[in-house]
């Protein structure tokens, strides 16, 4: 008779999945070939049944594409799940085979990098950080500390450069995802830097730029809560204040890939200095520098005793909780204009959910019972149930590992968009 805790116990686990669950609205541009391996990542493991019905097409389309994948080396057959009742063995799966290829991640930060090598399947391979001492930097000395970061983890994993496929890098700044070109960055101390090209002087293997928020979203749509969503907007506070949009399960970049600038839409007009040189932004209120500046007056710190802005800020929260007026004052004031913020991005995009993340989330006063309900105020609900807003406590590493989405994406597209039959 079939014994079935012990095919269970013969059958490997079902990996993981990564990437979008819920398919692209309107016009997929993607071929059928893709869509098949991207169904079958995203499940960890799908039978042959389960591809044709998700995706809608014939069982001889299935087998056929399939069986391409699997002649590549990026698909493998595995035994699916045991049978509840019955004799015979499981029917025959499909996975990702993982180590087909691989990518690196990198979030370019003013303190400290971070930087994660996974394979095709996003599993973790090996992770790493570097210390930056200076902020601003020339592209030279940022090439040479992703260099590092890059040995570090080759090292750690056992690979080698010839192996890894791709490397994606997000940096806070206006970033041409296209050209792979950052207009500005207060990481850089030049603009428009060609980051992509520079980088190809010293590798062979191709670079993928964008913006930090959007390599968060990322990260949520391909290993969070933005799986299984189809619209959903992350706004992220750290040493700056970005956001990043997904609509109709696509991260949404602008007609020229950099639109969504949240931290830099104005809030008071010839009001505050921002780090971007103009007034009035966001950021100029709401980021760890602008809480900072604030910080040296409530806490009576002059020029000459003036900390980092960590410190500062570290140092005005216990301040806050201890019940000091004029530093909690600092942070309710941040609370409310990051609930016009918020309002605004409702208004603007209706999503099915907001996710704040970023370091600066630590700091409660920012997402109090007052902010949210100060949002729900200042937005037209006709009725509706009020847009969902959720704190997503990710490491610092979550960072990197939106950067190997990118990365991935673009591996997947160059390796199944080409136009062998």
């Amino acid at each position: 008779m079939y014994n079935t805790q012990e095919n269970q116990a013969q059958t490997a686990p079902i990996p993981v999945g990564c990437g979008p669950v819920l398919p692209v609205l309107g016009r997929d541009t993607t071929t059928l070939r893709q869509q098949v391996f991207e169904h079958v990542r995203a499940a960890g493991r799908a039978a042959r049944a389960d591809i044709t019905r998700a995706l809608g097409i014939s069982a001889g389309s299935t087998t056929a594409l399939t069986a391409d994948l699997i002649s590549r080396g990026m698909l493998r057959e595995v035994d699916g799940l045991a049978r509840e009742q019955g004799r015979g063995r499981p029917p025959v799966a499909l996975e990702v085979v993982p180590d087909c290829k691989h990518v690196i991640g990198i979030k370019l930060s003013d303190e400290t990098h971070t930087a994660v090598l996974t394979d095709l399947s996003g599993n973790v391979l090996a992770d790493t950080s570097l210390t930056t001492p200076q902020p601003r930097k020339d592209v030279d000395v940022i090439l040479d500390e992703m260099d590092a970061l890059i040995a570090q983890l080759l090292s750690a994993s056992g690979k080698s450069m010839g192996e890894i496929n791709a490397v994606g890098v997000g940096l806070s700044g206006i970033v041409d995802h296209m050209t792979g070109t950052v207009a500005w960055s207060p990481l850089l101390t030049a603009v428009d830097t060609d980051l992509k090209s520079a980088f190809s002087r010293r590798h062979s293997c191709p670079l993928y730029v964008d913006n930090d928020a959007n390599m968060l979203t990322l990260a949520e749509l391909w290993f969070g809560a933005g799986r299984e969503l189809s619209n959903f907007a992350v706004v992220t506070i750290e040493h700056g204040v970005g956001m990043g949009l997904v609509l109709d399960s696509r991260l949404f970049r602008g007609s020229r890939g950099m639109g969504l600038e949240l931290g830099h839409t104005k809030v008071q007009l010839d009001g505050a200095l921002c780090r971007c040189g103009q007034r009035g932004c966001l950021e100029a209120y709401l980021a760890d520098y602008a809480l900072a500046r604030e910080a040296g007056t409530a806490l009576d710190r002059g020029p000459r005793n003036l900390q980092s802005p960590n410190a500062m800020l570290e140092m005005l929260y216990a301040q806050a909780k201890a019940g000091n007026k004029s530093a909690s004052t600092i942070f309710q004031r941040a609370g409310r204009y990051l609930s016009v913020a918020l309002s605004n991005v409702v208004q603007l995009f209706d999503p099915e959910l907001i996710i704040l993340s970023g370091g600066r989330m630590r700091y409660d006063y920012l997402y109090a019972e007052s902010v949210m309900t100060e949002m729900q105020r200042l937005t037209l609900s006709e009725g509706r149930p009020p847009c969902p807003v959720e704190i997503h406590g990710w490491g610092d590493l979550v960072w990197a590992r939106g950067a190997t989405a990118l990365a991935l994406a673009a591996v997947t597209d160059a390796a199944l968009n080409d136009t062998r039959p």
